[in-house]
């Protein structure tokens, strides 16, 4: 359809210069833009809106309507009509006839754009804090980052995924005092992150009495930035555990990295960017602490060092960003986080700019809505967590249990339940709009009915059964005749957009969405139409042509929203 669009777009400016010669017409790219799909299917396939060339053109958005389609003529378009200040376009049933063979041919290429071709783009997502349990709060960020990797990836980009752990900063002076109180090593072996829990847990509840405690874990982290081995055994011993317990969630949601470089990675590296801060009078002491004045731009300032001379986020997230840059050399920079961090990006990324460096402009914050439980704050501290393994075990074991009755010979029985188990939980967390805040409960994410992502990997495995059944059927003269025929290549035909729209938007939701429009289509199609049963082997083969059509969309576009793509369910 994309291409059919700029063929569209090309027609409609022809037929606007025959009509108004002279007038300022606008670009065949603008023409683009201003298409859109009706939202009724029986107003046409594609209309353009005639009123933002009203004023250019001197004339009423009907008369214009009107005029251009008098002159309007392009190979693939059936109709076109006015309506009001519309034009709407009746796209032919042959062009989807053709649609059909050449996405089979595409196969795995089918909706590539390669816009990203030759380009690096780095993604920080995840990056979860060490010693605290992967919850559903890290989730948001590690679907959403590693759904915009695949799509990057898809669109031709070199990808590097980084997991920027929060190994680092004051919490651990409060993990290490915590532990040097109340714990012991055997029990921390046996427990784990659990117990590394527990224990930071039991630390808040102490301090709300004993606010000398917090002045103690201020300390132990300052023995820490200072090289203490004592402390610094503990803290990579700490790191190790969790860091263990977070690969084992990451295997499950299939979900790889290519660098684990955290805050404490940077610590050798901060200073140069605090010297060169001072060397450009951009650095100020205000009270002891030193900052960044960005009054002029309507921030407050942005806190580089503690009165006591320890670091904070924005000193690490800068000094990581000219890593980054000097070892990626990077087209852009994502940095996928909650919208409450969304201050601390503007602020940081501004000082960058300040600094001179000339990557600021390629660096881009995706920020996503809160996540609550049944409308209470996500807390560590206070124990209102979900912990992504049990999450995982019990959408697991709700899919086991629906396969032992409906298929219970199913190859591959755990695996099926794994990848369908999990994908239920992804397809929850991206099928709507990132930036929208969730209140988290259960029995939705692990809902089935509807859409879901078990519906549309199952709608996935009835594709791959039934060309199973077809055999081999080769050059099949395709024809669409049947309305369910056309809504479906309708659907098909839009992929490499809804790809574009994803990637320029960073919104997953988009292709989530797209794939929820697709099986719909495509079971629409199944009911409407006999497919291996037709009427005879022209028609049969016409549709298994479509089956597989399809087939190769749903493959290309659920690995995109981190979605396996079972064969058999």
């Amino acid at each position: 359809m994309k291409k059919l669009k700029k063929n569209i777009a090309s027609s409609i400016l022809r037929a606007i210069n025959s009509a108004f010669a002279g007038a300022d017409t606008p670009s065949e790219a603008e023409i683009v833009s201003m298409l859109e799909y009706p939202p009724d299917e029986t107003m046409g396939d594609l209309a353009f809106p005639c009123f933002k060339l009203s004023r250019a053109l001197r004339k009423a958005p009907p008369v214009i309507a009107a005029e251009v389609a008098k002159a309007f003529e392009c190979d693939g378009v059936e109709k076109c009509e006015v309506a009001g200040g519309y034009l709407n376009f009746r796209i032919s049933n042959s062009y989807y006839a053709a649609l059909a063979p050449r996405i089979i041919a595409e196969g795995g290429e089918y909706g590539r754009s390669h816009v990203g071709d030759g380009k690096t783009v780095v993604l920080d997502y995840s990056a979860p804090n060490i010693c605290k349990p992967f919850h559903i709060g890290h989730l948001a960020s590690t679907v959403i980052g590693h759904s915009l990797k695949m799509i990057h990836a898809f669109s031709g980009y070199n990808c590097v995924g980084i997991n920027h752990l929060g190994d680092w900063g004051t919490q651990f002076g409060k993990q290490i005092l915590a532990y040097k109180l109340w714990g012991d090593k055997e029990t921390v072996e046996r427990g784990g992150v659990d117990e590394l829990v527990r224990l930071y847990v039991k630390f808040h509840a102490e301090a709300e009495n004993d606010d000398s405690l917090n002045t103690r874990a201020r300390e132990e982290f300052t023995k820490l930035e200072h090289g203490d081995e004592e402390n610094t055994a503990l803290w990579r011993w700490f790191v190790k555990i969790s860091l263990d317990e977070c690969n084992r969630t990451y295997d499950k949601l299939g979900i790889t990295f290519d660098s684990y470089a955290g805050e404490s990675f940077y610590t050798d590296k901060m200073p140069e960017q605090v010297e060169k801060l001072k060397e450009s009078g951009l650095l100020k002491v205000d009270n002891g602490a030193s900052i960044v004045d960005l009054s002029e731009y309507n921030m407050p300032p942005c806190l580089i060092l503690k009165s006591d001379g320890s670091t904070l986020y924005p000193t690490r997230d800068i000094a990581a960003a000219v890593y980054r840059d000097r070892t990626y050399h990077f087209d852009k920079c994502i940095y996928v986080t909650a919208s409450q961090q969304c201050l601390h990006f503007a602020q940081w990324f501004k000082v960058v700019e300040l600094m001179g460096y000339d990557f600021y402009d390629k660096l881009v914050h995706v920020p996503y809505g809160m996540v609550s439980i049944d409308g209470a704050k996500l807390a560590t501290r206070t124990g209102n967590v979900i912990l992504i393994r049990d999450l995982i075990d019990a959408a697991v074991e709700k899919v086991a249990a629906v396969i032992d009755e409906k298929n219970p010979d199913l190859e591959n029985r755990e695996q099926v339940a794994q990848d369908v188990g999990v994908g239920a939980i992804v397809f929850h967390y991206l099928l709507n709009s990132r930036i929208k805040d969730t209140n988290f409960i259960m029995d939705d994410a692990l809902s089935f009915d509807g859409s879901t992502g078990p519906y549309a990997q199952y709608t996935y495995a009835r594709t791959c059964s039934l060309i199973e059944k077809a055999g081999d059927i080769k050059n099949a003269n395709v024809t669409v005749t049947e309305p369910s025929e056309a809504a479906l290549m309708k659907t098909l035909s839009r992929f490499e957009e809804v790809v574009d729209a994803a990637l320029r938007d960073y919104e997953p939701s988009t292709i989530t969405r797209y794939i929820i429009d697709v099986c719909v289509a495509f079971n629409r199609f199944y009911q409407d139409c006999k497919i291996l049963g037709a009427e005879n082997d022209d028609v049969r083969a016409s549709r298994v042509s479509l089956v597989k059509a399809t087939n190769t969309v749903l493959a290309n576009a659920l690995p995109l929203i981190c979605m396996k793509t079972p064969k058999k369910i």
